[in-house]
This record gives C-alpha cells, structure tokens and sequence, in this order.
C-alpha cells in the first residue's frame, strides 16, 4: 500500500501563525522531486505545539495543495486513543489517503494495550493506517509480535515506519510479516540499510530539503541499481545526519530559511538553532552545492 518516499513535511510558520504560501511552495517542491507522498503534522511538523484547529488545517491545506498528485497521510497520533480518533476521524473528512499513528508516549501502555488503541483507532476510522515505531520518542515500541497481530487482524494496518535504529529488528520485522505489509525507514541515514533487509521505502526528513535525491536513492534501489542507491546515500550522508545536529526539525526549518522557502520560526520549547551547530549545517549544504 505505501511504497517509496513520503515526506514528513515541516509547518512553516511566520509571526506565530501558519505560513500557507510557503506551505503550498514546500508541497509543490514535493511533487516536483518526485516522491510518493507527504505527511503533515506528524513529528517534524511539530504536531505537539500547533492546537487541535491548526492540527486539522494543516492536514486540510496538504490535502488541497498537493491536489490528487501525491498521496496525503494525516499525522493523527496521540497518546489518547480518543484524541486519535477525534484528530483521524476530522482528517478523514479532508479527504486524506491515509493515516499515520505513532505508538502512545509518556503513558508507556504494555503490548496488549497498543493493540487495543490502534484496534479500536482502525475500526473508528477505516483508512489505510501506517503504524509509527519510535522508541526514542515514545519510551516504547511497537514490539515484533504486536505489530504481526495488528497485521494480521486488523484489515486496514498496512503498513509500519520504523525508527528504532536496528537494521536486525528491521529485518526481523520484513521477515515476519505478509509480502503485502509495508515498512518504511523513520530514518535517512538508514534508509538504504533497512531497504537492503526488506524495507520499501522511507518517511523522510531529508526531503524537506532534497526531495529529488532521496527520492532517486529509493527509487535506485528498488530498481536493482544498487550502486547508485549507494552513490547518493554517500553523497547525502552529511546531510542525513546533520539536520539532526538539533531537534527536529529546527535543523530542517533552518536550511529551508537559508534556502529562502520559509522562516526558521519553531514553536517553544524548540528553540532557534545554536550558531555552532548552524556553522556545520551550512558547511553541508554549502558542500552539497545547495547554497551559494
């Protein structure tokens, strides 16, 4: 069901309120690179400051911009079940293709209490559902077994973003599950690592930025171009890791400023990037040939 590159957009923000114009132009970008789909309001768009109204408009203007081109997966995740459902049921109203639901955080519900909420999440709401594995968020993840469960019983789970960091786990989890369940890498640097042991693709940060290159590294790779796939992972490597060198997505917001496509603008408790940290990103960028 989802396959290939899906860009975990960014929400532009100008003076404390949503930048539209820079939002449809990002989403454009998206499209323009060539990639499978976009997810608004997930992590990188910074879904635990904007309100529950802006959540939704934000979901709505994805839906509206990227017009049918790409595939639109509502981020609708939450730690309450009936928040998820409240946020998946209003996103499902705006005409998304799909929805992404990251494991409960900070309540750390046992194994039989995540099938349960996204059980129950899955029968309110009958979309195609990618799963959101990430323990370094979360305090927990969505163990093998579990997720095997939710596959297997609940029609519309499609689908699972990994972002534990364990190629081993990956590979486990490719192995255990049906041909027609997908997993995506939650992480650019291990994108071609996860797609060597049988991921299909990734939910990507880096093409916020370079939407075409990681784009085109999936893409290689899927095609049996594996040194190619291999050219660009090298050749991106610095920048797959740097836009983490703060939390995200203050490093991405920021390339995109120097870019001249939005504002660096976060909400608190993010802050503006440190300048020694600025300093190494612009080097890559510079590097990479993306900035003057």
């Amino acid at each position: 069901m989802f396959t290939g590159t899906y860009t975990a957009l960014v929400s532009p923000f100008r003076n404390g309120e949503i930048d539209e114009e820079a939002y449809a132009l990002l989403i454009e970008d998206q499209v323009a690179g060539g990639v499978d789909g976009i997810i608004p309001v997930g992590t990188t768009g910074e879904s635990p400051t904007v309100t529950i109204e802006e959540h939704i408009h934000l979901i709505d203007l994805a839906v509206r911009f990227s017009r049918g081109r790409v595939k639109v997966l509502g981020g609708t995740g939450s730690n309450s079940t009936a928040e998820a459902i409240e946020l998946s049921s209003r996103a499902a109203e705006k005409g998304v293709d799909g929805l992404l639901l990251v494991n409960p955080y900070y309540n750390k519900p046992s194994q039989e209490g995540l099938f349960r909420h996204f059980q129950v999440i899955a029968q309110a709401v009958p979309l195609p559902i990618m799963l959101y594995s990430v323990p370094g968020r979360t305090g927990g993840e969505i163990a093998i077994d579990t997720v095997v469960r939710l596959a297997a019983e609940v029609f519309n789970i499609v689908s699972l973003k990994e972002a534990g960091g364990n190629v081993d786990r990956t590979g486990a989890l490719t192995a255990a599950l049906p041909p027609e369940f997908t997993v995506l890498s939650g992480d650019d640097s291990l994108t071609l690592p996860f797609l060597s042991v049988g991921a299909v693709g990734v939910v990507s940060v880096a093409s916020n930025i370079v939407p075409a290159g990681v784009a085109d590294l999936v893409k290689a790779f899927r095609a049996g171009n594996f040194a190619e796939a291999l050219r660009l992972h090298r050749h991106y490597l610095a920048l797959f890791k740097h836009l983490f060198i703060e939390p995200n997505p203050v490093p991405a917001k920021t390339a995109l400023a120097w870019l001249g496509k939005s504002t660096a603008e976060v909400r608190l408790p993010l802050t503006e990037i440190l300048p020694v940290n600025a300093a190494i990103l612009r080097k890559t960028l510079l590097e990479l040939g993306l900035l003057n």
